[in-house]
Formats: C-alpha cells, structure tokens, sequence
C-alpha cells in the first residue's frame, strides 16, 4: 500500500473560549502521516463543513463530545479515499464522515456512508444534501407541519439550515418569510432562495417591516437565531402557531437573558414549541435524504456555498460563520 507524500496539517483548539471564538483559540501544527489498519481506511479531506454547533463544542458545553485544548478540531466532513485495507472500499471512492480538521486522517470504514458525486457535488452533502438539510427537514416538517396555504417565517434564512427549512415550506405550498441581516442577504433570501418576503433584523424598522409582511400572522417560526428578533415574531403569532426551535445563535457565545415582552402570546394563542437535534432524524436519514435529492434535482430546492480555500484559513472560516458572512453553507475546500 503506498501512502502520500503530503504534508499533513491539522488545525487544534489552543485555548477555549469564554465567549466569541476569535482566530487566537486555534493553531495549526503539522501531524504524521497515518498508515490505515485492518478495516480501516486512509481519507483525503476534501471539504469540511463549518457549523455554528461547533461553538458549543468547543466551549464544552453539555449535550456535545467536548474538544478539549491540544485537541483537533473535529466536524463532519467529505473526503475521497486514497489507500483502503477494508473490501468495502476503494481508493477514489467519496464518502461522508466526521473527522478532525486535518489534510489526511484514517478512518473505520463501517460508519462511513459513501456518496454519489454523479450529479450533485461533493460539497452539496455537507449542505443542502447534507446534515443541513435533515436539520431543516425534520424540523420543519415534524416539528413544524407545515400545511398549504400558512405562513411560515425563518430565521438565518440566508444560512445553511434556515435556507432549505424556508425551500421546503415553499415547495409545501406555504407563503414563506425569511428573516436576514442586511439588504444584500434579504435579497439573496427572495431572489436566488424564491422566499416570499425577507425582513432586515437590523433596520430599526424591523417589527414594522415583519408586521407588513405577514399580514395574516405567522403560523410556523423555525427559529435559528434567538434575540429580540424572537420576542418580536411572538407578538405575531397565530393560535395553534408552531415553533421548531432548532438553534440559539445569539446566544451561544453571549448567554445574558434576554427579556420577552410578549411571552405570554404562547399560552393565549396554545403555541406548541420544540426544541429538536439533528440526531433525532439520524433514523429516518434515507427517507429525508430521497425526498431532499428528488427536490435538488428537479430543482425546486437550490443551494448556495460560500467557499474559503486550504485548511489555514479554517480558523477565520469558523470565525466568520459565526459573524454571519457566510451565505448559505459555509465551508473549506482542502483539496
């Protein structure tokens, strides 16, 4: 078995953070060059996807593995094999994995899942094919229940899981409403991503504008984000209004309460609110990903990537996601 010549780098969490990550909590240091054993495989990274969880993991909050400072940064990832010692798998075979944020690494090969790069790119299954997308898809649709005709509004609605929740509600035959920062964002969410309306949470005209656009109130909230945005949709809220809660943004580096003026709309209108893993849909992964891959090749469902090359640049990468300069996936090409 030949094994690459290549340097092999690996980017490591230096310190942890308190609050915001800045490009100081990371280094990156060059590792040895792993030779695959019995069962395993040898993976060149390809693309690694960059996700705001990863906050919380690395702040070693509970509910996550935590990584610790010295250790590689880890996420899912695709990679292409190069050298095999398990018969399932083939140098050049395309596979799905969570790995550490590195050039090379080794992998068993049972939890690999390998991946059909014949119409839709390899990126794509980190995004819109990807866990992103069974995020927005059982969230939206199990938590949600979206039905034809209601008015669904969410947040992030630029960003990798808000894009696809808000296709989806579209291609249920619901008027959708994106909530974005900034009018290039906003107009990403209704131009390229067909949402209905999209409203700047950062005008201080942002609880008039949403009001205007949802003229018969909101029925579903895939909430991403959390913060003030969050207190304004509760005002809106329809009876029986439904609120997949599927992530806190705001607050995952700032945890300072934030105060709900209109709190009590959850119990006058019986809203049902539900906060959801990813893990929860890992079961029914191929029934998401059949209905996901049907509307991506048909083309009711598009994605957008915002893509930062070599694995140097990963530490700003992470850095900049969670500033929200990505548009749709945020990911680092390796190779």
């Amino acid at each position: 078995m030949t094994v690459p010549e290549s340097v092999n780098q690996r980017v490591v969490l230096d310190a942890r953070p308190q609050t915001h990550a800045t490009t100081e909590h990371f280094r990156i240091v060059t590792v040895a060059m792993p030779e695959p054993a019995d069962g395993e495989v040898l993976l060149r990274t390809l693309f690694l996807s960059v996700d705001p969880y990863l906050l919380r993991v690395i702040k070693g909050i509970q509910t996550y593995a935590p990584v610790n400072p010295g250790d590689a940064m880890v996420g899912r990832a695709v990679s292409e094999v190069v050298a095999s010692r398990d018969p399932g798998f083939a140098p050049g075979d395309c596979v799905l994995s969570y790995a550490p944020w590195q050039n090379y690494h080794v992998a068993k090969g049972k939890p690999l899942r390998k991946l059909d790069v014949a119409q839709v790119p390899a990126s794509a299954y980190l995004g819109t094919l990807g866990h992103s997308a069974l995020t927005a898809w059982g969230g939206l649709l199990d938590v949600g229940r979206p039905k034809p005709g209601e008015t669904v509004v969410v947040s992030a609605a630029a960003g990798a899981v808000g894009s696809v929740a808000g296709q989806i509600a579209r291609i249920k035959g619901c008027r959708v409403v994106g909530i974005a920062g900034g009018a290039a964002k906003c107009a990403h969410v209704v131009d390229f991503l067909r949402f209905d309306a999209c409203v700047d949470y950062r005008s201080p005209t942002f609880a008039a504008d949403l009001r205007a656009a949802v003229p018969s109130g909101i029925d579903v909230y895939f909430e991403n984000v959390g913060g003030a945005a969050f207190d304004t949709v509760l005002s809106l809220l329809n009876h029986s209004a439904r609120i997949p809660l599927c992530g806190l943004v705001a607050h995952y580096a700032d945890n300072t309460p934030l105060t709900l003026h209109h709190w009590g709309q959850m119990l006058t209108q019986l809203v049902r609110m539900q906060a959801f893993r990813v893990s929860d849909y890992l079961p029914r992964y191929e029934e998401a990903m059949a209905d996901i891959r049907r509307w991506y090749l048909e083309g009711s469902l598009r994605h957008h990537e915002t893509i930062v090359q070599g694995i140097e640049n990963a530490p700003a990468a992470f850095v900049d996601m969670l500033s929200g300069r990505n548009l749709g996936k945020q990911l680092v090409q390796l190779a």
